[in-house]
Parts: C-alpha cells; structure tokens; sequence
C-alpha cells in the first residue's frame, strides 16, 4: 500500500458504519449522510490536478470547483446538525485534501449527530445574509444539500472518467464496503 492510500484511509467513510439494528428518524437521515460520504469518499480518492482541472464545456465547473460546492453542502449539512446558522464560506485558499478532509468530517460529524436524534424538526437549515435571516425546516435538507451534494458526486465520477481516472469499480454503493 502506498502512503497516499495510507494517508487517506485514515479519513471516514473508507466503508459505511454498519447500519444500526433500529430504524428512527436520525437513524434513517444518518445513513443518507453516510451514503453520500461513502460516494463522496470514492469520487474524490486519487484525483490527479489534470482531473481536478477538468471541466466537460467551457460553460461547466471544474471538478475542484463542484468539490468547493460539495464542501458548502456539507457545512449546510454539519451546520443543521450544530444548530448554527450559516454565513458564508471561503475555501479558495485550501488545498485539495483539506478541502476533502474537511467534507468528509463535516459528513461524519453531521451523521453521528443525526444518529442519535429522536426528532429532526429541531435540525432547521438557518441562513444568515445581508438581508436577514432565513431558516427552513429539515426536509429542505433531504432534497437540498443532501441530495444536491450526492448529484454532485455523481457529476465527479462522471468527470473523472471523461479525464482518463475512472473511479474505483471495487467500491460498492450498494453495500457501501470495497470488494477484495
């Protein structure tokens, strides 16, 4: 194994948590997170700087930049679990792995709060601008962030094939373990 497969398996969601015995709110809401970190995990490991450069169109993002968003995403997402608003963010001076570093804690983080949650209506999504403060309920968080963040995974993938690095086939979605 090299040290850079070393380095970043260290990070969460190499694999999935396993899935706990009950079913609950948080119990649900955490396994989505631990989903989207586990695709999150893969779309992102070994991405070169030809393929974080990559964009399909002039008009398109980069991959760096749709992992920018993804990290966004994930602070709307940790920031619901904290109960703190959110302010803006600027990841412009970070390198790649902390920047993926970061979204992958953000998602554990965020999981592992969820997890233990009887009630998610408690969880709203705040924003905090120059024009006041807007907060929404939690299923904004199920088909925005969330489901934005897992769509953005996808659109990694995607790149990272067309630029000649294609993902992992031994990393199951489905079961959320890596294949011998």
């Amino acid at each position: 194994m090299s040290h850079a497969q070393e380095y970043s398996e260290a990070l969460p969601y190499y694999e999935i948590p396993e899935a706990p015995e009950e079913y609950s709110q948080g119990a649900v809401i955490a396994r989505m997170v631990d989903g989207l970190g586990f695709r999150y995990y893969w779309a992102t490991e070994g991405l070169s700087p030809e393929d974080l450069a990559f964009r399909p169109s002039p008009e398109a993002r980069t991959s760096e930049e749709t992992i920018d968003h993804i990290l966004g995403l994930s602070n709307v997402i940790l920031n619901s679990a904290l109960h703190k608003a959110n302010d803006g963010n600027d990841f412009k001076e970070m390198s790649f792995y902390e920047k993926r570093k970061l979204t992958l804690n953000n998602l554990k983080t965020a999981a592992d709060i969820y997890r233990e949650a009887k009630d998610l209506s408690d969880f709203k999504i705040v924003f905090k601008g120059k024009d006041g403060i807007n907060s929404f309920p939690f299923w904004n968080q199920i088909n925005g962030p969330i489901s934005d963040a897992i769509w953005h995974c996808g659109q990694i993938v995607s790149f990272r094939r067309s630029s000649g690095n294609p993902y992992n086939s031994k990393a199951s979605v489905f079961t959320g373990k890596v294949r011998d």
